[in-house]
């Protein structure tokens, strides 16, 4: 009877066993089903509410943030935002920057956006130590050919020749760092995070610099691989899928790019060496995460953001393709800026006001989303 009763016993211990490995291995990673596509997430986790975004120039910066405006503004966090339209740039950033922070010091922010130039401590003082902090680089030789036409107006190193290719070719004699904005000529990303952008491309300061970022930032997104990159951001952030839908913002008209000779790329890639040491680097950090993250699982979830902004253009715009110009009233797009000619969005007619208001915010201009929320804050 006893030998019966233990055998039973027995049993019952490997099926519970078994049961108990099954759920540990779906409580670690689990697969969500929306709209006929599948992605995966990691459990348990809970969304970052304090989150530092280091909005660097001419990286496709305004449209993570139009992503964050909008999650913030959907779920009520409080914004640091700036008394006018950037926090105190070029100066290093402080906390003072952000509007009231000296009246009210001990008021509790969630997310800090707009742009300035880094300064951890600084930064820290406004979001907490447990902030989630991250950025976005973009190939230098791309930031150098966007920022020439859009600052050409404001800096007169740019102002001083007609193309980048002029700029390239006479680098000795047109460039002064002592120059009124002088630094968006001249390793922009570098000096947006907070370095010295004439401080030389080679000694111990490069790696120093890059290993002291690493320490910093929890995430490192590349322009050129967006959708991986808020593949990345949305398992980090633990936010939904649906968050990271997004329309790209700011951009270009196709028309107003330029090229440049192999020669002149050379010297523009020697030029702007010390964004190449970040860029590299980071490069080979994102790929990293991509393989730990799972090139599937990846390949999985860009298929599923792709079906959801699809998904919102069919129900937004006209066009799934930006528009350079048009008189509709349902014409959104972000001001032109030196001679840079932006391109913007077409919005359906007919929508409904709830929709509407959605599709608005997909596309509304950084300057005048900041400035609704400035309104809502106070």
């Amino acid at each position: 009877m006893f030998s019966r009763c233990k055998g039973r016993t027995g049993k019952m211990f490997l099926m519970l066993a078994v049961a108990s490995c099954l759920t540990f291995v779906a409580s670690l990673v689990y697969l969500s089903t929306v709209n006929g596509y599948r992605f995966s997430r990691e459990v348990p986790c809970t969304p970052r509410k304090h989150v530092a975004f280091m909005k660097i120039h001419k990286t496709g910066s305004s449209t993570v943030l139009n992503l964050l405006y909008r999650y913030g503004d959907a779920k009520n966090l409080t914004f640091a935002l700036p008394p006018d339209d950037h926090l105190g740039y070029p100066n290093l950033f402080r906390a003072t920057f952000v509007k009231d922070f000296a009246k009210n010091p001990g008021k509790e922010y969630n997310i800090i956006c707009n742009h300035m130039r880094f300064n951890l401590p600084e930064v820290k003082k406004v979001t907490g130590d447990d902030s989630f902090i991250f950025t976005i680089l973009r190939n230098p030789d791309s930031v150098a050919e966007s920022a020439f036409p859009y600052f050409h107006s404001v800096a007169p190193v740019f102002g001083a020749v007609k193309t980048l290719t002029e700029f390239v070719r006479k680098l000795d004699k047109v460039f002064n760092p002592k120059t009124l904005n002088s630094f968006y000529a001249h390793n922009l990303l570098w000096f947006d995070l907070g370095g010295d952008a004439e401080a030389g491309a080679e000694g111990p300061h490069v790696d120093q610099t890059l290993k002291k970022l690493d320490s910093t930032f929890h995430l490192v997104l590349l322009a050129e691989y967006f959708d991986q990159s808020l593949v990345l951001l949305r398992e980090a952030l633990c936010w939904d899928m649906e968050d990271m839908v997004s329309f790209q913002l700011n951009a270009r008209d196709p028309s107003t790019r330029s090229s440049l000779p192999p020669d002149l790329l050379s010297t523009l890639q020697r030029w702007n060496a010390l964004d190449w040491h970040l860029y590299r680097h980071f490069n080979t950090s994102f790929w990293q995460r991509v393989e730990q993250y799972g090139v599937d699982r990846m390949e999985r979830d860009v298929k599923h953001i792709h079906h959801l902004r699809q998904k919102i253009q069919d129900i937004c715009l006209q066009s799934s393709t930006p528009e350079a110009k048009s008189k509709s009233s349902s014409y959104i797009k972000s001001p032109d800026y030196g001679n840079a000619k932006i391109i913007g969005y077409l919005l359906k007619d007919n929508l409904t006001r709830e929709t509407k208001e959605m599709c608005i915010k997909m596309v509304l201009p950084e300057g005048t989303y900041l400035n609704r929320l400035q309104r809502k804050q106070g």
